[in-house]
This record gives C-alpha cells, structure tokens and sequence, in this order.
C-alpha cells in the first residue's frame, strides 16, 4: 500500500457534485466535511457572482483558510473532507503542503453537463457563465499520487461517494469503532 490517506479533498469544476458527494462519504466513512465556498471572502463572492473569473490572487487567502481548516480538523483527530475546486495543479500542491496523506477525488463531468447542473442550482454565487473559465483553468489531477478519478456525468451522487469510500477503504481510512 502506498502512503495511507489521511484526509481527502473532492474536487472538480462548478457543478461537478462536491458538496453531495462530500455530504454522502461523510455519512458513510465518519468522516467530517469541510464545505470549501464558505471560507470564501465576501469579494470572492461578489466577484463570482457578477459573472468574473477568480484569479491566482483571489484564490490565494482562501486556500490559506482551507488549509488552515484542514490542519483544525485533523488535529482534533477527525478525518476531514474538503470540498474544494482545486482546479490548479499549484492549488493541489498547496493543499497537500498542509496535510501528509492528503487525497483527492476528482469528479470528472463535461461543460454541458456542468453549465446545466448550475443553472439550475437554486440560491448559489457561482453563475453558469463562468464554467468555461473553470474548465480553461483546470489542469487535471489524473496521475497525480493519491488521486482518484470518478465519472460525475454518469453516476449518481451515492454510487461516487461508494466509489470514494471503497478507494480510501483500501488506502487507509481506519473506520470508528
């Protein structure tokens, strides 16, 4: 076995089923979530929700708080699962810095897919104009140590969150006795 996971971020574009996925494994492994869009500053918020793209700098802070929540969490000896887009191979990067053993499960789905699920997504900042700079942005996780990718487009949200759980099952994830 390789290096057992000790936490895990689920991640993808807009639209791709994070927080369902999240809310899913967490129920099944004990597992806490961490919903990555409410560390978000106010101005991240508005500048999504006028339809403008986040950049590197916008994004920098909010991975500083995710990471921050990550070693909270853990250190009380939970094991986390944050729902983060982490569409950049740096952002990963930035996250694993924070936490050995970190895992990540990429939910993989195409832009139509995904402009359709969020615009129909009631009551949230992130407008569907802005998936294609999600998808412009994203430089896939898959070959990455410790990930796993997962078809978003085609399975339902508990059959992914079985999928995540088997995966972290047989890389470590000690369950509660």
């Amino acid at each position: 076995m390789s290096q057992p996971i000790t936490a895990l971020v689920i991640m993808g574009v807009a639209g791709c089923g994070k927080s369902s996925v999240s809310e899913a494994l967490c129920l099944l492994s004990g597992a806490t979530g961490i919903e990555g869009d409410t560390f978000h500053p106010a101005a991240n918020i508005e500048k999504m929700s006028a339809g403008i793209p986040l950049n590197d700098d916008d994004r920098a802070g909010w991975l500083d708080s995710l990471c921050d929540e990550l070693r909270r969490v853990d250190a009380t000896g939970q094991r986390p699962v944050l729902t983060c887009s982490a569409l950049k191979h740096s952002y990963r990067e930035r996250l694993r810095s924070a936490l050995p053993g970190l895992g990540f499960v990429f939910l993989e789905l195409t832009p139509e897919v995904a402009a359709d699920r969020v615009a129909h997504r009631p009551g949230h900042f992130m407008p569907s104009t802005l998936i294609a700079s999600q998808f412009a942005t994203l430089e896939s996780p898959v070959g990455e140590s410790l990930t796993l990718a997962l078809d978003a487009s085609n399975h339902s949200v508990d059959e992914l969150a079985r999928q995540a759980h088997a995966w972290w099952l047989n890389h470590g994830l000690k369950l509660a006795s």
